[in-house]
């Protein structure tokens, strides 16, 4: 496993509960070169004292160098951290996904808040539609698999599309991708509704058509 030691003093924004380690935070890192080259590796984070402060993904092509998945000491990263992450993020957001209106985009996975740094996922169509899905993390990506098994499992939707945001995925070092993860792709255009308005949308990019 990778280790990361941070600089003297730097550790107090994690423990603060920041979950981003920036580069300029990073006093060395240690572990094999395959490790560190893979965006995305688990590392253990330490302070300058050798205590331990957090499990997270490692990105060298990243400014921000680690993201944190957990502050637990005993609690590994694994398939099963990400299928219980998902599961709770999914049943957290059921009832609005459950209440809205059918041609909204609905969170149903926001980023940190649901523990798993730099995936967004929103739903079209509730279980018949279609979820929606950004890996703008390397992290999240390296568990790409294990996420959208989750997710299939979780939502009972079994189409999942990937849409990239060519910016966020390029600063990360990670491949440009627009593709169907499971089942079918959306149409390329779609009515979605934003606030009173019904506006045509293409929701594999994000492009709403002029009317």
């Amino acid at each position: 496993m990778l280790i990361i030691t941070i600089k003297q003093g730097k550790e107090k924004s994690l423990l603060s509960g920041d979950p981003l380690v920036y580069l300029s935070a990073i006093d060395r890192i240690d572990g094999r070169p395959q490790e560190r080259n893979k965006p995305g590796a688990t590392a253990l984070v330490q302070s300058s004292s050798r205590q331990f402060l957090a499990r997270a993904a490692y990105n060298a092509r990243s400014q921000i160098a680690a993201r944190v998945w957990t502050l637990r000491e005993d609690e590994p990263v694994d398939h099963a951290m990400m299928k219980r992450r998902v599961q709770a993020a999914v049943a957290r957001r059921a009832p609005t996904v459950r209440n809205a209106d059918p041609q909204a985009l609905v969170p149903v996975i926001d980023g940190d808040k649901d523990g798993l740094p730099g995936l967004l996922v929103h739903s079209y169509g509730g279980t018949a539609g279609y979820l929606v899905c950004q890996f703008n993390a390397a992290g999240v990506d390296l568990w790409k698999v294990s996420i959208v098994q989750a997710l299939l499992a979780a939502t009972g939707c079994a189409n999942v599309f990937e849409r990239s945001d060519e910016l966020v995925r390029k600063g990360e070092g990670l491949p440009v991708i627009w593709r169907a993860l499971a089942g079918e792709e959306p149409p390329q255009r779609l009515m979605v509704r934003d606030g009173q308005r019904l506006l045509p949308t293409d929701i594999r990019t994000g492009f709403v058509y002029p009317r």
